[in-house]
């Protein structure tokens, strides 16, 4: 079954942080937990203004089609009329934090609307995020189906 396209372009960006990135995470510097839960509300609420906060703008989506999308690409699906995403849980959880960077990646069963249509796909994702003066935001994301 072919997935819509809302839920190719979204791969990995509304898996992670439903369940690694709660604000009280220990396995998170408490910013970047804070961060990655915005950020999640974010996807979950269409919200368009926390999207813009959490993604840098040279932010790309290697998705689960193997095509790539840019930050504006992406949100305009994310908010568009007919899509939405469900609460998800994320397992199998990988977790890298250094420095000013952090990878957060894991194994979700990601359901949700896309053009009105439902759809329901397993992912495996990787989030890279980075520090930059004093904000936390996703440079990188990456999607693979898994059957």
């Amino acid at each position: 079954m072919k997935a819509p396209r809302y839920a190719a372009a979204m791969g990995s960006m509304l898996l992670l942080v439903a369940g690694l990135a709660q604000a009280g995470n220990p396995k998170l510097p408490p910013d970047l937990a804070k961060a990655a839960a915005d950020y999640d509300q974010a996807q979950v609420h269409s919200d368009r203004v926390g999207l813009e906060k959490a993604l840098a703008d040279d932010w790309v989506l290697a998705n689960s089609a193997g095509k790539t999308q840019t930050k504006q690409e992406f949100i305009a699906e994310s908010v568009a009329p007919g899509s939405s995403v469900e609460p998800y849980t994320v397992q199998d959880e990988t977790i890298r934090v250094w420095g000013d960077g952090a990878t957060l990646a894991g194994l979700v069963d990601f359901k949700g609307t896309s053009e009105g249509k439902p759809f329901q796909v397993r992912m495996r994702f990787v989030d890279v995020w980075r520090k930059k003066d004093g904000r936390w935001q996703v440079v990188y994301t990456q999607a693979a189906r898994v059957p």
